[in-house]
């Protein structure tokens, strides 16, 4: 999704009406962010949208990056926000050979998560398609990759094979290389 550079592009404020029910959005859609949602956005800060390429919204406060927005899509944590709150958002692991395709911007496909070294979750926690989902790489700390599952990570164990994500925020894209200032 972002795999060119993003030119610099202009900011402007949020209403806090917008702002206010944005905050609700993304207490719904993570649950997992509200112990830190004062601390992610606070009610006096001064929300900005930076307008992005393939009709995509970017929402930062002093310039640091929040979410972004795709068109008719759900707001997705920055990276960098998932390593400052790494337990906010479900995780799977992919395996070392996938890592390299992964930070280039490749597809994401189901064999990295499903053979050795790749993690999916129990049936218990299983995670449906259409949830925002962090990927690590095996034998990494930090999350490599941040999108919207097309597959449930039950249907990932039983095919073995297939598309589990199309396109995400993967560190090295242009996403995490904007320069806001």
């Amino acid at each position: 999704m972002f795999k060119k550079e993003i030119p610099p592009s202009n900011r402007s404020k949020v209403k806090s009406s917008v702002a206010r029910g944005l905050r609700q959005r993304l207490l719904e859609t993570y649950p997992g962010f509200e112990p830190y949602i004062e601390e992610i956005l606070p009610k006096k800060a001064s929300l900005e949208v930076v307008k992005l390429p393939e009709r995509a919204t970017l929402y930062t406060i002093d310039s640091t990056p929040l979410f972004f927005q795709p068109f008719d899509g759900p707001p997705i944590p920055h990276l960098k926000l998932v390593h400052k709150f790494p337990s906010a958002i479900p995780t799977l692991q992919i395996d070392r050979g996938a890592i390299r395709f992964v930070l280039s911007g490749a597809t994401l496909m189901a064999p990295g998560l499903t053979s050795p070294g790749g993690r999916l979750p129990d049936a218990e926690h299983a995670i449906e398609a259409g949830q925002v989902v962090g990927i690590k790489a095996e034998g990494k700390e930090e999350v490599c990759l941040v999108g919207v599952l097309k597959a449930g990570t039950e249907d990932i164990k039983s095919k073995g094979k297939g598309v589990v994500m199309d396109e995400g925020h993967y560190l090295g894209d242009g996403l995490w290389n904007i320069h806001l200032d």
